[in-house]
């Protein structure tokens, strides 16, 4: 073995003196011989002037060559500079500098970065004077490895799930382990998962499985463009199918569940890859070497697989690296498999609110309508704003809007739920703020119901809020009342917008406080916009200029509605909104005075012959007479039914419109009944037979009395 180097005078590689230390010549042998760390000891201007065996063998330089020289000039891999300047502070200082870390390439092993650490202390000569330093090395190479790969894998919390999104996790996947674990990731998911479905558990038994390219990241990232270039390591880009080749690890790790490890991809060595000649070829000209491939699986179930390669980073992935795979892609899984069922609950959710809100606005003629539902994004989940359009008796119509709290499945069915009540609560022709108090009164039974399940209370419902607006193309009225929403804006014909101060009522649910109505009477042609609060208000927007925008949007008015739907969502900052939008937008009509008529009538029964005649005079100006007979019999019983059981002035009304309406109105609250009369009863059919011969029927509640009214079809029966 070697024996310590002292230099002379006389070298010309060494100017120090002879060592000053004093050290016995067969302890620095046993040093150099049997030391299981590498020594080194430095003169006061960082020259080399002792070396050990074990210091010279994992330098890779030769002693003659390393004695004399700084390491700067014989190490050009390490951090020469900043290792010098350690040393030069140990040798001003005197304090020891104990386990310094750093990476570098050294001459023994140039292909591969290797971790030191290193300790430096300060050599005296006898006077205690600093003579220089000596440093101690050793490789901790696997030492830093494994905090290299504690410190990934305490990344993966922060950086992987970020979302509920199944391809952006699966992108975050690659991303995190690119470069520092591979050169190359693929994540491919079976194209179930995508759509939130889960896969049949167990492995995948389909010879060629549908995968889709989801998630992949390159050290390359920048030559990553197109299936033509020969540099990109796969073919398949996101959003593609991904082939999976017979008998490929990744074909197998589906069927049975378990990583593989290639380290060397090596066609001679792997028939598997030999048979494929595309990837084989691809392989060849790229420079992919290595190779691991770890299934997705959550919950027993294979959603997928991860490719791992490595191109430019010359070590071959070990038994360690596969390790570390596997737990990257298992907390990926999981979080994969959160984002899917996330897809499939908020599908399923935004599936059965679609089928709760209108498919189709119905037909009436006394408003032309537009409307816009517009969902929130996929992390706040399905919210629970509607819209309606009922068509009322006399040709009047409702328009209604609402929004019911929180997010999800119960916001959906809550939503349907007050949908249905309002449908009920219209057909019986509540004045709006009297149909309001009945539906804060539904909501309460509702939250009371939910509370004495087995699930607890539920208080979606629970300020839930409400805008009913009723419209009378014959009067042009409009009768409107709120339950804790926003006012409509009204948009008059030349163009001028406002916000009706409606009183504002509570929101549903609380109980005890009054719903109060407005009326106001609307120009033909005027706009009457609803709409829920997400359109005007966000997290980081306020109502007032919310509204302000929204007034902006609605300038022009003579444009279409779908032109203006379309400007009125161009006020939201992004698409799909923060909150759900729901929006309505109705132009008004107005019933030419020529297809209404009406008559007042003496309560007297002889004036019953009179209505009929009246009522056929007016059919044949009409150009009706093909229901004359059906409409005289409806207008007699109608007559005769209010002369017979009602006081006061009665007025028959006819109103040409879709259909042919008959009202006839008293001054009592009576409420008819229908009967089903005996053989032997001389009455009673009056009613039945209304309700035979129309296609609806009903009443209605007025301040000062009632109306029954009856519509019939404009051509008669086949």
């Amino acid at each position: 073995m070697g024996t310590p180097h002292t230099a002379g005078a006389d070298d010309a590689g060494d100017a120090s003196p002879a060592v000053p230390w004093g050290a016995d010549r067969a302890l620095l042998d046993h040093l150099l011989n049997r030391a299981p760390i590498g020594m080194a000891v430095v003169d006061r201007d960082l020259r080399c002037v002792w070396i050990n065996d074990q210091l010279e063998e994992r330098g890779g330089i030769p002693r003659d060559k390393r004695l004399g020289r700084r390491l700067s000039e014989v190490l050009p891999g390490l951090p020469a500079e900043h290792i010098e300047a350690r040393m030069h502070e140990v040798l001003t200082t005197g304090v020891p500098l104990i386990d310094h870390e750093y990476q570098g390439r050294t001459a023994s092993d140039p292909d591969h970065v290797h971790a030191y650490s290193t300790s430096f202390f300060r050599l005296e000569d006898g006077e205690g004077r600093p003579a220089g330093v000596c440093y101690l090395v050793i490789d901790v190479t696997d030492r830093w490895r494994a905090r290299q790969r504690l410190a990934l894998l305490s990344d993966i919390g922060a950086r992987i799930g970020t979302t509920l999104d199944v391809a952006r996790t699966a992108q975050e996947l690659a991303d995190v382990a690119v470069p520092d674990l591979a050169d190359f990731v693929a994540v491919d998911l079976l194209e179930p998962v995508l759509a939130g479905v889960e896969p049949e558990p167990g492995p995948v038994r389909r010879a060629n499985p549908d995968l889709i390219r989801v998630g992949q990241r390159s050290v390359r990232e920048g030559r990553h463009g197109g299936p033509d270039d020969d540099l990109v390591e796969s073919i398949a880009r996101i959003g593609e199918r991904a082939p999976v080749a017979r008998n490929s690890p990744g074909a197998r790790c589906l069927v049975d569940g378990k990583a593989v490890l290639e380290p060397l991809l090596d066609p001679h060595l792997l028939p598997w890859l030999a048979e494929d000649r595309v990837s084989s070829d691809r392989t060849r000209r790229v420079g992919l070497h290595s190779m691991m491939v770890v299934p997705i699986r959550a919950r027993g179930t294979i959603l997928g697989v991860t490719h791992f390669f490595r191109r430019d980073t010359p070590d071959p992935f070990e038994s360690d690296d596969l390790i570390l795979a596997e737990e990257f892609v298992s907390r990926a899984a999981v979080c994969i498999d959160n984002a899917r069922r996330f897809t499939h609950e908020h599908a399923a959710a935004l599936a059965l609110q679609r089928s709760l809100l209108p498919h189709g606005l119905p037909r009436q003629t006394a408003v032309e309508v537009a409307s816009r539902y517009l969902p929130a994004y996929d992390r706040a989940g399905v919210g629970g704003d509607w819209f309606d359009v009922i068509p009322l008796s006399g040709a009047r119509v409702a328009l209604v809007v609402g929004d019911v709290a929180g997010h999800g499945m119960h916001a959906a069915a809550t939503m349907g739920r007050l949908r249905a009540s309002v449908h009920t609560l219209a057909d019986l022709d509540m004045s709006p703020d009297e149909l309001l108090a009945h539906l804060d009164d539904l909501v309460i039974r509702f939250v009371d119901e939910e509370g004495a399940g087995e699930g607890g209370v539920d208080t979606t419902a629970l300020g839930a809020s409400c805008l009913y607006a009723v419209y009378d193309p014959v009067s042009r009225l409009c009768t409107m009342a709120r339950a804790g929403h926003p006012p409509p804006a009204l948009v008059h014909p030349d163009g001028t917008v406002e916000f009706p101060d409606l009183p504002a009522g509570p929101p549903l649910g609380l109980g005890g406080l009054p719903f109060e109505a407005a009326e106001l009477e609307l120009p033909e042609g005027s706009l009457l916009v609803l709409y829920t609060d997400g359109l005007v208000e966000g997290r980081d927007r306020d109502v007032e200029s919310g509204m302000a925008r929204l007034r902006a949007s609605l300038a022009d008015p003579d444009r279409s509605l779908d032109e203006l739907c379309r400007s009125v969502l161009g006020i939201l900052p992004e698409n799909p909104p923060q909150d759900d939008v729901a929006l309505l937008i109705a132009r008004t009509r107005k019933l030419d005075s020529s297809k209404v008529v009406s008559w007042d009538l003496p309560a007297d029964p002889a004036f019953v012959a009179e209505a009929r005649t009246l009522a056929g005079r007016q059919l044949a100006e009409w150009g009706l007479d093909e229901i004359a007979f059906t409409t005289e019999l409806v207008v007699s019983e109608l007559v005769t039914n209010a002369i017979r059981y009602a006081s006061g002035p009665i007025r028959l009304r006819l109103i040409r419109d879709a259909t042919l309406i008959c009202e006839v109105s008293d001054a009592t609250s009576t409420t008819p009944r229908l009967r089903h009369a005996r053989t032997t009863d001389e009455g009673g059919r009056g009613l039945f037979l209304v309700a035979q011969f129309t296609q609806r029927w009903g009443t209605r509640y007025t301040t000062d009395g009632k109306t029954i009214w009856a519509e019939l079809l404009l051509s008669g029966p086949e």
